[in-house]
């Protein structure tokens, strides 16, 4: 018995269907990929362009820890220009009194 015209093309757009399917799939997996990229690397962008809470407190700390050893070194220079203005060296006192001043212009610094 000889099936109608009609059901025999439904039937070959039925199997070509199931067969598609897989193929399609990896269609929609790869336009997928292909849209959410830009996505992704924008957010890259904005991961490595933006300052976390933990790295700006690491920074912070590191900048402070740099300022005192600045002043300590400083501080130590004057004292020794000092001893030596004590002793009469003119020049050395004009210096201990210039370190003081880069003393305090390092201390007042905006942090």
């Amino acid at each position: 018995m000889r099936r109608p015209i009609g059901e025999e093309k439904n039937m070959r757009i039925l199997i070509v269907a199931v067969l598609a399917a897989p193929l399609l799939a990896g269609c929609v997996s790869a336009v997928k990929t292909v849209v959410t990229a830009p996505v992704k690397a924008v957010g890259q962008v904005a991961d490595w362009s933006t300052t976390s809470q933990d790295e700006s407190d690491r920074n912070r700390g590191r900048e402070l820890r740099k300022r005192e050893e600045r002043v300590g070194k400083l501080s130590r220079q004057r004292d020794k220009a000092l001893a030596k203005c004590r002793d009469g060296n003119e020049e050395e006192c004009r210096r201990a009194e210039i370190l003081d001043h880069e003393i305090e212009a390092e201390m007042a610094a905006p942090r």
